[in-house]
């Protein structure tokens, strides 16, 4: 028997005989609300770019066509979407879900982190809202919804499958702080938006490991929020570099209460890169990074927020945990370069 709830337009299905019909029903109805709510926001991406590569005489000026996903996130028409998607793009084709089309500006780019920003001149736009990645968990409903191989406005749904991740980035340099989910991407979804159930984007949609069944991965998106407020300023990201890649950890209590820590969580370092401002100064696998000067360093989201251009060449001192002592170390940053390898 099928019945309408009068405060919901959405019609709703009589599953009481089925012990998990409850549970289904609860389900379908967070992955409709989030699908509903930021759909509006959700682009589809379409790019050309020269085919600078290619010598041949025969093809001259040949132009190579991709697309992938953004979406809107000011109402003034800024977009998110992946660097990878736009990188080296001589146009920029942007479809919005109502069948509304524009000419895309590209206003910066970021390869360290794979995030780029465009911008279309376009009335009556509906960003979407942008959660906390920090406040994400394990276990928590994940929808990703992009335009895989050009089918617009596709729907997939999982949960989150881990957190803390590290990808490299094309540019060489490891990503931190990313979302694994098991919500399906494919060629196409990359720069749409992974949000939760009640539709705020948790992430940026940027990889799948084409082998492997159900390893997607998302971007931060409170990295994302900082990216793309430093490319609508500068259009570009000067940013100082370290040579580590970490992970956000909780502390002990006990731990923080006997060296009196100004946080209760840190950065685990997990890899240190050969021939880095890090290994030069002694960091070592298994410390907890704590603090960089008077800044306390609670996530990997405060030591990328701190490692700014001002950084660059200019002496840091390390406050980190090891064996259960605090040390401080002196570091001197470089600059991070996109081709770092």
């Amino acid at each position: 028997m099928e019945t309408f709830n009068t405060e919901n337009t959405i019609p709703t299905v009589d599953n009481s005989a089925h012990p998990d019909g409850p549970l289904l029903d609860a389900y379908s109805r967070a992955v409709i609300h989030a699908a509903e709510r930021v759909s509006p926001s959700v682009a589809y991406i379409e790019v050309s770019q020269r085919d600078a590569d290619r010598m041949d005489p025969r093809r001259p000026g040949r132009s190579l066509q991709g697309s992938g996903s953004g979406f809107l996130y000011t109402k003034d028409g800024y977009l998110l979407t992946n660097c990878h998607v736009v990188h080296r793009a001589n146009r920029i084709d942007v479809s919005l879900s109502d069948g509304r089309r524009y000419r895309g500006e590209l206003i910066g780019e970021d390869p360290d982190t794979d995030l780029a920003v465009v911008r279309i001149d376009a009335p009556d736009l509906q960003p979407a809202k942008l959660g906390d990645s920090e406040a994400v968990r394990v276990g928590q409903l994940a929808i990703a919804i992009g335009n895989p191989y050009g089918f617009q406005y596709t729907v997939t749904a999982g949960v989150v499958s881990a957190l803390g991740r590290s990808l490299r980035s094309e540019s060489g340099r490891l990503m931190d702080n990313i979302i694994q989910t098991d919500a399906a991407l494919n060629p196409g979804n990359s720069g749409g938006p992974l949000v939760d159930s009640f539709g705020e984007v948790i992430g940026v949609n940027t990889a799948t490991i084409l082998q492997a069944q159900g390893l997607c991965f998302a971007i931060g998106v409170n990295t994302a929020k900082f990216v793309a407020g430093k490319l609508m300023k500068d259009g570009v990201i000067r940013r100082a570099y370290l040579g580590v890649a970490g992970q956000t950890v909780p502390l002990p209590r006990r731990t923080t209460r006997h060296l009196n820590l100004p946080t209760e969580s840190g950065v685990l370092i997990v890899s240190v890169e050969p021939d880095s401002p890090a290994q030069r100064a002694g960091l070592q696998n298994g410390d907890v990074l704590v603090a960089l000067d008077t800044h306390p360093v609670e996530s990997v989201d405060d030591l990328h927020r701190i490692l700014t251009e001002q950084h660059i060449a200019v002496p840091v001192r390390l406050s980190i945990l090891r064996r259960f002592d605090r040390i401080d170390i002196t570091a001197v940053p470089e600059e991070s370069a996109p081709h770092r390898k």
